[in-house]
């Protein structure tokens, strides 16, 4: 393994995104790798590469391809050969790869809890009749819309900095961003409230970075190999088995959450009508090695239960 350990004149290249977060989640990356192997900073190199949903901030993303637009740019520059390794945000992942890519290394999970963020307002029941909430995803839209029926939800893309100046200028009154994010980028200064998971489930995978790398690639297995978090692997693969199952993508409000309690998985699953007008529940448990298949059985028991025109995508 030592012959192929990164050094700084065969640095390893990380590509990520170039947002404060994803930087923050790549510089995470690089500081485990560097102290599980005894690296230098410069043995590793950190490649921004901007996407097609970082640059289209104007429109939802459904209008424009849902979550692959997060990773395409940076998944073909690693078969190219551009990047060794990518630092994803989980929830931004498609369930499957390209050929030739893996994702099995994930990194300690961070809260998943969403977080309300307001100027003025302290959680979903303050907010006076009629205010107007801004969110980019379908997810929180329908949740929220399942509580307050009254309120208006607006378009509000844009990183945490972005969203923060929204507020500021009166786009909107609130916001939801997730606890993780503002915990990474150690924004203790915005006005936030904790939602707790029996409240709002969060979206699947919220929390959790993954790391993506050429199948190939056996030494770089072996390197993240170190670094890799085993409960959040478990929980994720409860998690986004459910998505698969459910066809989840951007255009889906799908909310979900693995947990682990002692030897056995806890998940709860949760589909949503686009407009908040209906949610669907279930939950189950199971031995942590089952995880996945209780992640398709919670997904077959809602789409069970849902019409067939509960979502837009199944009309």
């Amino acid at each position: 393994m030592t012959q192929d350990l990164p050094t700084p004149d065969r640095p390893l290249k990380i590509g990520t995104r170039g947002s404060p977060l994803a930087l923050a989640q790549a510089h995470e990356t690089r500081d485990r790798l560097m102290a599980a192997h005894g690296l230098p900073q410069e043995a590793f190199e950190i490649i921004v590469i901007k996407t097609t949903g970082d640059r289209v901030i104007d429109r939802p993303l459904k209008e424009i391809g849902g979550k692959g637009l997060f990773t395409k740019e940076i998944e073909d520059a690693m078969l190219s050969g551009g990047i060794d390794i990518a630092v994803h945000s989980m929830k931004d992942m498609p369930v499957l790869q390209p050929d030739g890519l893996t994702l099995r290394c994930f990194l300690p999970r961070e809260d998943p809890r969403d977080a309300f963020v307001s100027l003025h307002h302290g959680g979903i029941a303050d907010l006076p009749q009629g205010a107007v909430v801004g969110t980019s995803s379908l997810r929180r839209r329908a949740q929220l819309l399942v509580r307050r029926p009254d309120l208006q939800v607006v378009e509000f893309r844009g990183n945490v900095q972005t969203r923060r100046r929204k507020l500021e200028d009166g786009v909107a009154v609130a916001t939801f961003l997730a606890m993780a994010g503002l915990n990474r980028l150690g924004l203790t200064d915005l006005p936030r409230a904790p939602i707790e998971t029996s409240d709002m489930l969060p979206a699947i995978a919220q929390g959790a970075i993954g790391i993506e790398w050429r199948e190939a690639d056996s030494h770089i297995a072996a390197l993240l190999a170190q670094i890799h978090d085993v409960p959040t692997g478990q929980r994720l693969a409860a998690e986004r088995a459910l998505l698969a199952a459910l066809d989840g993508s951007c255009e889906t409000p799908i909310a979900g959450l693995a947990e682990l309690q002692g030897d056995t998985l806890w998940l709860r699953g949760e589909i949503l009508r686009p407009d908040g007008s209906e949610a669907l529940f279930e939950e189950g448990r199971a031995p942590i090695a089952d995880g996945a298949a209780l992640g398709r059985e919670i997904a077959e028991r809602l789409l069970a239960r849902a019409p067939r025109n509960f979502f837009s995508w199944r009309q």
